[in-house]
């Protein structure tokens, strides 16, 4: 009977020891443990993973120092024609004429414009009392002209060219020569006319300006070849001319 509870107290303790390993073993491999593992590795990894590295672009160079050169007074003069080709044409044929002078010349070209244009009444001349005529015959008319030359300081040569009215060059002309100084300006006077020359019409101008040397002008005719044309400008040799 001893021998038999020693056995069976044996059998019980050897239950009780193997029910607290399984115990033991399955608290070492709880959810919360597993979970708390879990989450200390990853942030273990966390920890250990390396932050981004900010790359600092290089500064680049302000463009505010670069310097770019302006173009001077003197270089916009020097680039711009010293030759002026100004005129009044009322009927296109002074104006032909003074296009061939600007172009073989490489001149700067400037049209006296009427601010009142005239009509092919007004240039009736067989009427009295067209305007052309009444103009004329007052030697202290001085039509209104539109616009102005710009400039007209930096010039060292003036064409002027203009048709001629009973011999004379129409009165806008003479307002054109009151308009500016032309010290120090060599003024080359041409006409264009159907027969008639140049007669006493620029010397009456140049009485009009003080200053300026005023060369002796020439009548050329709106059927004047290019070479013509050119030939007369080289006798002055005041500009580079283009026999083209």
């Amino acid at each position: 009977m001893k021998k038999f509870a020693a056995l069976l107290l044996t059998l019980l303790m050897a239950v009780s020891l193997m029910a607290c390993a399984g115990n033991k073993e399955t608290a070492e491999t709880s959810p919360v443990d597993t979970e708390n593992s879990i989450s200390e590795e990853a942030s273990e990894q966390e920890n250990s993973t390396d932050e981004p590295i900010s790359e600092e672009m290089p500064e680049q160079e302000s463009n505010t120092d670069v310097f770019v050169p302006e173009e001077t007074e003197n270089e916009t003069e020097e680039e711009s024609s010293d030759v002026l080709v100004a005129y009044f044409s009322a009927t296109n044929t002074t104006e032909g004429v003074a296009e061939v002078i600007s172009d073989a010349t490489g001149a700067d070209l400037y049209e006296i414009v009427p601010e009142d244009p005239y009509t092919d009444a007004d240039l009736d001349y067989s009427n009295d009392n067209s305007r052309s005529t009444i103009e004329m015959n007052d030697p202290s008319a001085r039509p209104a002209i539109s616009g102005s030359v710009e400039n007209m300081e930096r010039y060292r040569v003036v064409f002027l060219g203009y048709p001629i009215w009973w011999g004379e060059a129409p009165r806008i002309v003479s307002t054109f020569v009151e308009s500016y100084d032309f010290s120090g300006k060599t003024v080359v006077p041409f006409c264009t006319s159907g027969g008639s020359g140049i007669g006493s019409s620029a010397a009456n101008l140049e009485q009009l300006t003080s200053g300026g040397e005023w060369l002796e002008g020439t009548r050329l005719s709106g059927d004047s070849s290019h070479a013509e044309i050119v030939e007369w400008v080289n006798s002055f040799g005041l500009a580079e001319v283009s026999a083209e």
